[in-house]
């Protein structure tokens, strides 16, 4: 078999896979969906990749691999003066993202039925682009990457999403079982969620495989679904940090960082040895990442941003900069106004009465509705309200947004 007849053959499977169950498989609202995430958000993620709030809010956005539209229909809601474009191979999954839209009433989405492969289809280019939990699933990841990276403007970001393999050992070896099991069955996926299900009733009680699905993922794959998606996939390519970078490198984009970062700091893991964690501070950044894996196993995947350059980069190290900057408070925060409070990352977080009122200056000047003219950061400290080194905290923090004095 060459290597088209090949592409077509594991594109055909993963697209009978997501007809027969479509996925993900969140019901379908007849208003926004609730909540957010800071990367469905094109301020945040702005903000994250250069460290500045954007210009426009005007984008064009690729939802790749769309599936049932879930991040498709954030993006939409989140972003509304955004063209927003999912595609995806199922028909199903377009036909439920769809109607998923239009329940919604997200009006400024469309769907097309596609292969990440073709997307040189689509006219123009697109200044940010989502494909998480897709590509691992292709049969040629890196000829996905760089069909994308094809369609990603000068200055565009792209965010990607792919499983991790040390993280997913259990997964990979009942992935396996399963195939032997269904012998010349594989491939009709019904009975592979029920082969699945049998294995896991029948093993005992003390079974690693069991357990961990048990302590992980039992409440997620109680779907058949979910429990499809993880367990009877076709295709599937889990990565080593290593083999990660081999992939960013080939794809002649640039690596951003990762969208989790707080996974990649070595203090969340060796902090109570402050010399080794000194030490293992002097290593090279990849290193450092490195180490990260190989001490945390339970790390599942991996989720970064790539750029096409030129791309913007600020600092807000000089105080000059920082102090002519417009802040606005981060809307990706849940139970505002209120000194406990949900923040980007959906993590409970205190925010002492410093930084709570500095966060309501921002709103009654910078905000939607402000009561006066912009306030510069400047003009908040000059107030009482902050000072520098908790600002720049604030923002490190994703607490706030800073607007470039260039612009004011």
């Amino acid at each position: 078999m060459d290597d088209l007849t090949r592409t077509q053959a594991v594109s055909d499977a993963v697209a009978s896979l997501y007809n027969t169950y479509p996925f993900p498989p969140e019901p379908i609202l007849d208003e926004a969906p609730p909540g957010y995430n800071w990367r469905w958000y094109w301020p945040t993620v702005h903000s994250f990749c250069t460290g500045a709030a954007p210009a426009s809010h005007k984008v064009r956005v690729l939802d790749a691999g769309c599936g049932t539209g879930v991040s498709t229909e954030y993006i939409s809601h989140l972003n509304p003066e955004s063209e927003v474009l999912g595609i995806d191979l199922s028909e199903r999954a377009i036909a439920t993202a769809t109607q998923r839209c239009q329940s919604s009433r997200a009006t400024n989405v469309q769907f097309r039925q596609l292969s990440i492969y073709d997307v040189e289809q689509i006219e123009g280019e697109f200044d940010w682009i989502n494909c998480v939990g897709v590509i691992h699933h292709m049969p040629d990841p890196l000829r996905g990457l760089q069909s994308l990276a094809t369609k990603l403007a000068p200055g565009g970001f792209i965010h990607l999403f792919v499983y991790a393999a040390i993280g997913r050992a259990e997964i990979s070896l009942m992935q396996r079982a399963i195939a032997l099991v269904q012998g010349s069955q594989r491939g009709d996926y019904r009975d592979g969620v029920q082969v699945g299900r049998q294995i896991f009733a029948s093993l005992p009680e003390g079974n690693r495989l069991k357990q961990r699905e048990r302590d992980r993922w039992a409440m997620e794959n109680h779907r058949d679904e979910c429990f499809a998606d993880m367990y009877v996939h076709p295709q599937e390519v889990d990565y080593t940090l290593d083999s990660l970078f081999e992939l960013i490198d080939a794809s002649s984009l640039e690596f951003v960082g990762f969208s989790n970062p707080q996974v990649w700091q070595l203090d969340r893991l060796l902090a109570s040895d402050p010399a080794l964690l000194n030490r293992a501070k002097q290593l090279p950044g990849k290193d450092q990442y490195r180490l990260v894996e190989l001490l945390d196993p339970e790390i599942t995947h991996f989720e970064w941003f790539l750029a096409r350059p030129p791309y913007p980069h600020f600092s807000w190290d000089e105080d000059a900069a920082l102090l002519a900057a417009i802040p606005t408070r981060n809307p990706c925060m849940e139970g505002w106004p209120s000194q406990s409070i949900f923040d980007h990352n959906y993590q409970i977080t205190s925010l002492d009465q410093t930084e709570f009122e500095f966060l309501k200056a921002c709103d009654a000047h910078n905000g939607p509705n402000p009561e006066h003219s912009q306030a510069s950061v400047a003009d908040l400290v000059g107030q009482g309200r902050a000072n520098l080194e908790l600002v720049r905290q604030m923002h490190q923090r994703q607490l706030i947004l800073l607007e470039p004095p260039q612009r004011i």
